[in-house]
C-alpha cells in the first residue's frame, strides 16, 4: 500500500492568521497556488483559497490590506497524516470535496507537506477519477462567515 508520505509535497509555504490578505495573495501569485496553509507558529489553524479571498472578502467589499486571513480563512480544515494510506486520504478528499489536504505530524500538528490532487494523479492514479467525481459534485454554499 502506498502511504502519502510517497506522494505529498514537503517544505510547503504557509502563511500566519495576522498576516492581511493582500499578502495571501501576492504569495498565492508568487508560488504560483490556489491554497495558503494558515499555522500560528508552524501549527496548522486553517487554510486559506484563492476562493476565500473572492467570495469572503472581495465581494463584502473588504479592503485587502485591512483584513487579516484570520477573517477569511476557513479553520474547519481537513488534515492527514504521512503514514495514512493513499486510498484512506483519496476518500477523505472526496468526502469532503477538497483538493488539497494538509499533512500534519502526528504529534505535535506542525504542518509537514501537503497532498493534492494532482499530486495523486500523476503518482497515484488508480482511484483519482472517482476523487474527482466527489470532489466536483455540488455542495451547498457556506454563508455562516457573510453575516
Amino acid at each position: 500500500m502506498q502511504r502519502i508520505s510517497d506522494v505529498m509535497t514537503r517544505d510547503v509555504s504557509s502563511i500566519a492568521p495576522r498576516e492581511s490578505v493582500r499578502r495571501a495573495a501576492e504569495m498565492m501569485d508568487q508560488l504560483n497556488v490556489g491554497a495558503l496553509p494558515v499555522c500560528d507558529d508552524k501549527r496548522l489553524i486553517g487554510m486559506i483559497t484563492d476562493r476565500d479571498i473572492t467570495i469572503r472578502a472581495t465581494s463584502a467589499g473588504l479592503v485587502p490590506d485591512q483584513v487579516a486571513v484570520a477573517d477569511v480563512m476557513t479553520d474547519q480544515v481537513q488534515w492527514c497524516f504521512e503514514d495514512q494510506t493513499v486510498d484512506e486520504v483519496m476518500h477523505k478528499m472526496g468526502d469532503a470535496q477538497i483538493r488539497r489536504m494538509p499533512v500534519v505530524d502526528h504529534d505535535s500538528r506542525e504542518l509537514i507537506g501537503i497532498v493534492s490532487l494532482g499530486d495523486l494523479a500523476t503518482r497515484h492514479s488508480a482511484e483519482v477519477d472517482h476523487t474527482l467525481e466527489e470532489i466536483s459534485s455540488p455542495s451547498q454554499p457556506d454563508r455562516s462567515k457573510l453575516h
